[in-house]
């Protein structure tokens, strides 16, 4: 039978059970269950969401914060940082009714006088079986005094209106009146800690409990700040199957004054085992009892002290899905986005900065925790890429479809799942990474290359149809395919190359400038040559400043940015320190001396003033006194819409609409951000509108238009809709040409039908 509530402010745990998540949000709820299940919970206390919206009522701010929650968008960043710190403001400050203070601190009282407690907040939409509101909500521990627990309660109240939280309310339709109780419990000074899942959430599998642990307070655990032990028990038994010790690098402990202290672990300590077996089974023993009493599989957190075991939370595991297996015969080791595709084997090889890529042996599998352009010489040796963050816009995936090799990004925890001389297998198409080698024993040949293209043999299109390109050593083959040229020949990953690993401005110095020059015209030449007479559009450099610092003596010459994605980079750069720029426009004119179907592009132009101050530049160089030299500037910024006509009087012959910076200017969302991905989308109908806004006024100055991204790759729409509103051209990877010529004719027929079917239509005057 289940306690009846009573409607106090406060309710002891034992007061509570699974059904009370309204009144004592999903934490609370789950605390009180288990409590009255008898496993060994601490003791505590929730404060109410009723108790909650009482003291909004008392305090006159109730319908105010329903006005400001009605109104977020979160699609705007700056207004729901604005609207989300007002509404955590008048929470901050909000006095507590009597009664409820009264009622508070008698309760803390019962758990001895100033103890220290844990102060957790517990949502009436969190820790259920469709959501999740895991960290976003603010928790505290160590709280001591009446003072600091009512304090650190209404930190809790306010973070209810956090961005994170309303913007995870609005993605998941939670549009009721946010409330929130918060749980108050009694400290467990633990020794060791950690969380415990009665089914591998990896896997799937059910059969298995994975247990994490490490020394100390469990933050260090569920924040991620060590590398936990991790063990595997079989549920038959139960029974320990797998061990892997990590290096907890520090440990949170309670200090002599009672505060948490950070203690640094000595090597012998941080990678001793946490828990011996016997541990192991009574900690399982223990999570089989919740997930039995749940009749569901668990997410547990659990801790340590005086030989004694606790429970100090409890959820249901949300993500767990069925066992998936890639082109592997074993399990999946990690999960990401499948950022280019194809199957490929081999060993692992962590790698977590640049300069250790001598350590890759060709044909491994380089795990990295995202790689920029200065990885690519290793990237060029792997058989494979995966790496813990990053999206299908990052260098790792750009630069691993452009080398036709898998990659999987965004995984989050490859660099500390995998292992050196782990043997996998990546599957690029599916995100997946799975254990041991491939179901196929014997590769299919590989496939012929393609015919060389004769130009007057390409099909006539409307809309001519580029290749997007980096690698020289790619140049060959790819000029083989039906295109028209070279519509974004990045710099970026040859510059890399040529610098060998030194900032720019450390090479220079060091009389390194000639090197660079032959160096870089060698690789270009590759590509032109093999092109000609087809036109090569070359993007010039665009570092960003985060870049250049993990180059050789770069942090000696670049500033530090919050933002680096809208700082010092691109055309603004080269006004402010052309040194580089000015090397750059020598490689090109030399380069143009021998095939002029080389041409310019400058990237990330944000006015009229600094293109204006760049053209200067290019003019008063060698290369802007050769004879037919193209200028083309990206359309990445939305501005370029407003300023295309004055960019077209400028002497511009051309704009090409970077779609991937565009989406994330227009939309406001990090192209590399795996939490908001769901948010970036080039089919965005803003997004369409700022290109066809671009598209028009290129045609209406007399300049050509083009794109280079993914979108008509894959989105057979996107590439219809661009030839309905009149680009001039589209530039895609090598993989992508010929699908993307068949789509493009097909939407040119099919408006040209439709173009013939109205004027047949249309009403004849009788003679």
């Amino acid at each position: 039978m289940q306690p009846r509530l009573r409607m106090e402010p406060i309710l002891w745990f034992d007061a509570l059970s699974r059904t009370s998540t309204p009144v004592a949000g999903g934490k609370g709820a789950n605390l009180g269950e288990m409590t009255r299940a008898k496993l060994p919970v601490p003791p505590g206390f929730v404060i109410t969401a009723p108790a909650f919206l009482a003291a909004l009522e008392s305090g006159g701010i109730r319908q105010r914060l329903a006005e400001l929650f009605a109104t977020v968008n979160v699609d705007d960043p700056e207004a729901l940082a604005t609207k989300s710190q007002e509404m955590q403001d008048l929470l901050r400050g909000l006095a507590l009714p009597k009664t409820l203070r009264a009622s508070l601190e008698q309760a803390y009282a019962k758990l001895g006088a100033d103890a220290p407690v844990a102060v957790r907040s517990s949502a009436t939409s969190e820790d259920t079986a469709s959501t999740s509101f895991a960290g976003m909500h603010e928790s505290f521990t160590h709280v001591v005094g009446v003072d600091a627990l009512i304090d650190r309660v209404k930190a809790c109240w306010a973070s209810a209106y956090g961005q994170r939280v309303l913007s995870y309310r609005k993605a998941r339709g939670l549009d009721e009146e946010p409330t929130i109780a918060v749980v108050v419990q009694q400290m467990v000074s633990s020794a060791r800690s950690g969380v415990m899942f009665t089914a591998d959430p990896a896997r799937g599998d059910r059969s298995r409990i994975v247990i994490e642990a490490a020394f100390g307070l469990g933050e260090v655990v569920v924040g991620g700040q060590v590398e936990p032990d991790t063990y595997t028990i079989a549920k038959d038994g139960p029974r320990v199957i797998d061990v892997h010790v990590g290096r907890k690098a520090f440990a949170l402990v309670r200090g002599d004054d009672g505060r948490e202290q950070r203690v640094e672990l000595a090597e012998a300590d941080a990678t001793k085992r946490v828990l011996a077996d016997a541990d192991l089974l009574a900690l399982a023993q223990l999570g089989l009892s919740v997930e039995r009493h749940y009749g569901a599989p668990q997410d547990v957190e659990w801790a340590e002290a005086d030989g004694n075991w606790y429970l100090v939370q409890t959820r249901p595991i949300t993500t767990l899905v069925e066992e998936a297996h890639a082109d592997g015969d074993g399990a999946v080791r990690v999960t990401g986005l499948g950022a280019s595709p194809g199957v490929a084997h081999g060993k692992v090889r962590v790698l977590r900065k640049p300069d250790e890529g001598s350590r890759l042996v060709a044909g491994e599998v380089l795990v990295a925790p995202m790689t920029s352009p200065d990885w690519v010489p290793t990237i060029r040796r792997a058989a494979a890429l995966v790496t813990d963050s990053g999206g299908m816009t990052s260098h790792a995936a750009i630069v691993s479809r452009e080398l036709r090799i898998p990659c999987v990004v965004g995984t989050r925890t490859a660099t500390t799942t995998l292992r050196d001389g782990d043997e996998i297998t990546v599957d690029g198409a599916r995100g997946r990474v799975t254990a041991g080698a491939p179901r196929i024993e014997a590769a299919a040949p590989a496939a012929p290359p393609p015919a060389p293209v004769r130009t007057h043999e390409l099909e006539a299109l409307a809309t001519r149809v580029y290749i997007n390109l980096a690698m020289a050593d790619q140049a060959e083959r790819a000029a083989m395919l039906p295109a028209d040229g070279v519509g974004l020949l990045r710099a970026e990953f040859m510059i890399t190359d040529a610098l060998g690993g030194r900032h720019p401005k450390e090479l220079i110095a060091a009389g390194g400038a000639r090197e660079f020059r032959d160096k870089m015209s060698a690789s270009l030449l590759q590509i032109t040559r093999a092109f000609h007479p087809r036109p090569v559009i070359y993007r010039t450099y665009d570092f960003r400043t985060n870049e250049f610092r993990g180059l050789q003596g770069g942090e000696r010459h670049e500033p530090v940015e919050d933002n680096p994605m809208i700082g010092f980079r691109g055309c603004y750069r080269y006004v402010r320190d052309p040194e580089l720029f000015q090397v750059e426009l020598d490689v090109l004119a030399h380069v143009r001396e021998e095939t002029p179907n080389l041409h310019i592009m400058i990237p990330f132009v944000r006015t009229r003033w600094e293109l204006e101050a760049c053209l200067e530049l290019i003019d008063r160089s060698p290369l802007g006194r050769q004879r037919g030299l193209h200028r083309w500037v990206m359309a990445e910024v939305p501005s370029v819409a407003y300023w295309i006509p004055e960019y077209a009087k400028l002497g511009i012959d051309g704009a090409s609409i970077g779609s991937n910076d565009l989406t994330q200017l227009v939309l406001g969302v990090d192209r590399d951000s795996q939490t908001c991905a769901e948010l970036f989308d080039e089919s965005d109908p803003a997004v369409l509108d700022a290109i066809r806004r671009i598209i028009t006024a290129c045609r209406e100055s007399g300049i050509t238009s083009s794109l280079c991204g993914q979108a008509p790759s894959n989105r057979p729409e996107f590439a219809e809709y661009l030839v309905r509103a009149g680009i001039t051209s589209v530039s895609v990877n090598a993989d992508a040409v010929d699908a993307v010529r068949s789509t493009i004719a097909a939407a040119e027929r099919r408006a040209l039908l439709e173009i013939a079917v109205e004027r047949h239509a249309a009403p004849r005057a009788w003679t």
